[in-house]
Parts: C-alpha cells; structure tokens; sequence
C-alpha cells in the first residue's frame, strides 16, 4: 500500500486507524488488492471479536435457524447459473481517471447520487440481484449498485447504489439502505481469492445471510428489512464467531483461512436470504471441492457476539 507522510507517522505511533487516500492494486475483475484492507484498521468490519462476550440469548438466536444447518460458501467457480459464469459477487477495480458515467436509481431517496465510475463491460453479479462493485484505487472509494442494468448510451439503470469513502469510518443516514439490505458496503464482507490463496489470511468480517431477521439493526448496519419484532431472531448487523473450541486441523489450508477469520472476525448479517450462506467472489480459479469442505460446520458451531444498541424504528 502507498501510504503518505501522515499515515505512515501514525503507522509508526501505533495509530493504525489511518488509511491513505490510494492504495496500489492490480487493475480488472477480481484484482488483487495486495492486502490493503477497506475502511481504517479501527473499523467494525476490521475489528476482531474474538474475546468479545457472548450474547445472553445467543443459543436461542443461533437454535432459531434450525438443527444442523450448514455453512454454505455461496460463492464458487462453478457455473451456476444459466449464463455459465461463475457463482457469487464479481468486483471490478478501476483506475482514478476511469469516467463516470450517469446512473438512474429506482429506489433514489436513499441512493447516493451519479456519476458512477463504472466501465461499460463492469461484471454484473449472476441471478436476481445483479450487483455490480466498482474500486476506484486511486481515490479509495467504492460504488456499488443492485439490480443493474447498462444501456445502450453508456449510462447505467439500478435499483440503488452507495458511495464508500474507504479511508473514512462514516456510516451510512440512519434508516438508509445501499445495495444490500442492512445499509452495508457488499465487498468489504466478501471472501476473496486473493486473499485465500495470495495472502493467506483474512483480516475482516464475512458478510452472510439468514432466512429470517428481526425488525432491528445495530451498528454498522443502518437499516432493517424485516416486519417480525421477534427477539428471537437476529438484527442486521449482528456478528456470529466460530467457537474457538472447532478444531479446524481436519480442513485443507485454503479453508482454514476462511474458518480462521471466522473465529477471529466472525461473521456479519448483511441480508435475507438462505440461512448460514456466506458470501464471496465470483472467480472461476476457486476450488469448490475445497470450498464444500466449510459444509462440515454447522450454526450450533457458532455464537452470537453481545451486540449493541439496537435501532428498531
């Protein structure tokens, strides 16, 4: 990473919370982002969890999805869909000086306003939720957009897109969505390639989904998408860890680097959707058959971390 003058003096005071406004990367789908991580060392999705306590009602939450239920890697090389490209969320980085081009929001009260710096060939995510992540390296930020659509005249048709300044911990308007439902940035969340196999080792969260979610969210998460006020189930924003008792010996090194960070960092809901479905790049260089290996862990293997205030209006 190219750090300034400033940052590398807080590097050198211990106060890693800085982040420098460019980070070299590779350019193109699924770059490899050389270790850089998204948002400053202090934010929530940097933050390891793993003596943190645990939820007073975490058996019931964790129970709640049902018995045995697996960890499911939602991502792969496999051709899932009919477009034969391979399954989870692409990414794209992007130069400072890429032009940004016009986008229509059809949900725009809490969209962040165009031009987006999105290439006409941009990877759009395979299935219903067509989203499309864009870095631009050079001044640090990421677009990303749900339910995509490009046009013939360069301009994009989206359902809702958010801004992220990466060097910045500023959340989202309380209340506000992005292109995922608790008001989340997507790729700061997912498991990806470079990290795997190039770095070894992941330093954040992992994004995830549920069948059911509370009418509530806590912090980072900005936005519930749920009527059910059960306490029973579990907010946006809520972090699940790996017990540190698992013993992941049994598992290829390319897996234990996911279950290492969800020990360390857990596991964050971001959305509705299949329980225990964890979210990651869409890259044909994955090895599914090391991915289904996750399969053997299950919810009862994990906690809920004791989580926060609680947002339910």
């Amino acid at each position: 990473m190219q750090t300034t003058k400033l940052g590398f003096l807080a590097l050198l005071i211990g106060g890693m919370a800085t982040q420098s406004l460019a980070c070299d990367t590779g350019l193109g789908l699924n770059a490899d982002l050389h270790g850089n991580r998204f948002f400053p060392a202090d934010n929530a999705w940097n933050q390891p969890i793993d003596t943190k306590p645990i939820d007073p009602n975490s058996t019931v939450l964790i129970n709640q999805m049902g018995s045995g239920v697996a960890l499911h890697p939602d991502f792969g090389a496999n051709a899932y869909w009919a477009d034969g490209k391979p399954f989870g969320i692409p990414y794209v980085v992007v130069s400072g000086t890429t032009p940004k081009v016009p986008v229509s929001f059809t949900y725009s009260s809490e969209s962040d306003p165009g031009p987006y710096p999105i290439p006409a060939n941009a990877p759009i995510e395979s299935g219903s939720d067509r989203h499309v992540l864009v870095v631009d390296q050079d001044h640090w930020k990421l677009y990303e957009t749900w339910n995509s659509y490009p046009q013939a005249n360069g301009s994009w048709d989206v359902g809702s897109g958010a801004i992220f300044d990466l060097s910045s911990n500023a959340l989202r308007p309380a209340g506000w969505t992005s292109a995922d439902a608790a008001g989340l940035p997507i790729l700061p969340g997912l498991v990806r390639y470079d990290e795997v196999y190039l770095h070894k080792a992941i330093n954040h969260a992992i994004r995830f989904t549920v069948a059911q979610t509370r009418k509530a969210y806590i912090a980072p998460a900005r936005h519930f998408a749920s009527s059910n006020t059960s306490t029973n189930l579990l907010p946006m924003g809520a972090r699940l860890r790996l017990k540190a008792s698992y013993d992941i010996s049994q598992f290829s090194p390319p897996a234990q680097v996911i279950l290492k960070a969800l020990k360390k960092y857990g596991m964050m809901v971001a959305d509705n959707g299949s329980n225990m479905y964890i979210s990651g790049t869409a890259d044909d260089r994955w090895d599914d058959n090391i991915l289904n290996t996750l399969k053997q862990v299950h919810n009862t293997d994990f906690e809920v971390v004791k989580m926060g205030a609680m947002t339910t209006k």
